[in-house]
């Protein structure tokens, strides 16, 4: 399989939980106040939906809706206490009524420093998200937004949430004697609220590799990708891009690597500035040139050097757009300087820049121009 080859980069979006429809108040510009601002905030251009927002909550003070796209657009400006305080806002003191699930998501993604905070959170979600599953408290949508597939799908989300800090190593959580029942137990009720639910079977691969069970993580990663792998770049049920990216590590761990590859192609396909998807394809074509050295000196009609080349490739251009973009990840820039001095140990040169190419990732030629039919370079 050869090297990605750069497309236009896409805009990413972020992935929010759905927006909770309130009864708007009575002011006649409510209503096109609303559907401007979610517009806005769909195309990423915050400043402006925080203009919007604040002029509907000028009439509507107590109105959920606004406020909820509030805590949203605070988020995405990089004001993290005042996106709490609006989600906050959400929740009712009173514990007979009812509170919109999606503001206990955003506040226990938003409680990274307090994990049973988090916990909390989730679990408060995931009892509203059932109720309403049950058809018990449905009038917190009016409108039928929350269709059984999409409760369903952020239930997953967040018993998936409670799973990721129970094991994650800088909380304490990962050595209590509970923490490895605490998980099987919340994945086995994520798969029966949702069989076959990607996101849970990875959850549970993640589960299987720190138990020593590769075997049975495969077998979850498998029909995880399959649920998925065949859909077309812009289908809505396709996992965001973190998601397959975690998806791609993971088969990296396990030695899968023509997956990993698949599955990184289609996300450069969308998005071909993204930082870790270049680092994972150099990484992926490191660990297959060092299989195929151990086999012999090929790997699927691959040399090793062809597959170090194209790792040194990728690698640089990760090193470039980390640089360019200011990315925050170091470590992973450590990692990528890591490898490419072993390929420089192991005599394999940067490749030769093509004119009309610049740092920015232009498109990728081979030596002689030429490109496979499916765009790809194609590997001599």
């Amino acid at each position: 399989m050869g090297r990605t080859k750069p497309k236009k980069k896409a805009h990413s979006k972020a992935t929010v939980p759905p927006i909770q429809h309130a009864t708007p108040s009575n002011a006649p510009l409510i209503p096109s106040l609303l559907e401007k601002a979610q517009s806005l905030i769909v195309q990423c251009d915050y400043e402006l939906a925080l203009r919007f927002i604040r002029r509907i909550l000028e009439q509507a003070p107590s109105n959920a809706e606004a406020k909820e796209m509030l805590g949203v657009a605070l988020l995405e400006t990089g004001e993290v206490e005042g996106a709490k305080e609006a989600f906050q806002s959400l929740l009712s003191p009173d514990p007979k009524s009812v509170s919109p699930p999606s503001a206990h998501l955003y506040l226990a993604q938003l409680s990274d420093d307090d994990p049973r905070l988090a916990l909390q959170h989730y679990g408060a979600a995931v009892n509203i998200l059932m109720g309403q599953l049950k058809g018990k408290d449905r009038a917190l949508d009016d409108a039928g937004g929350n269709d059984e597939v999409e409760i369903k799908s952020n239930i997953v989300r967040a018993l998936v949430g409670q799973v990721e800090i129970w094991m994650d190593p800088s909380y304490d959580l990962c050595f209590e004697p509970e923490a490895e029942k605490t998980c099987e137990d919340l994945l086995a009720s994520a798969l029966q609220t949702d069989t076959n639910n990607p996101e849970a079977l990875q959850a549970l691969a993640s589960v299987r590799m720190s138990q020593q069970r590769p075997d049975d993580a495969k077998q979850c990663l498998e029909q995880a990708w399959t649920a998925w792998k065949d859909l077309e770049a812009d289908d809505p049920k396709l996992p965001p891009i973190p998601n397959r990216l975690a998806l791609v590590r993971l088969f990296l761990e396990l030695a899968l690597y023509t997956p990993a590859l698949l599955v990184l192609h289609g996300i450069m396909s969308s998005d071909d500035q993204d930082v870790e998807a270049w680092y994972l394809e150099g990484w992926c074509f490191f660990l297959m040139s060092e299989q195929a050295q151990e086999k012999g000196g090929t790997l699927d009609e691959l040399t090793w050097q062809e597959l170090a080349k194209d790792s040194r490739d990728c690698l640089e251009t990760c090193q470039v757009l980390h640089r360019n973009q200011e990315h925050p990840d170091q470590p992973l820039l450590e990692h990528v300087k890591e490898l490419i001095t072993k390929l420089d140990a192991m005599g394999i040169a940067s490749s030769p820049l093509e004119d009309g190419n610049d740092d920015e990732g232009g498109e990728w030629e081979s030596v002689d121009g030429s490109e496979d039919e499916d765009g790809d370079v194609e590997m001599e």
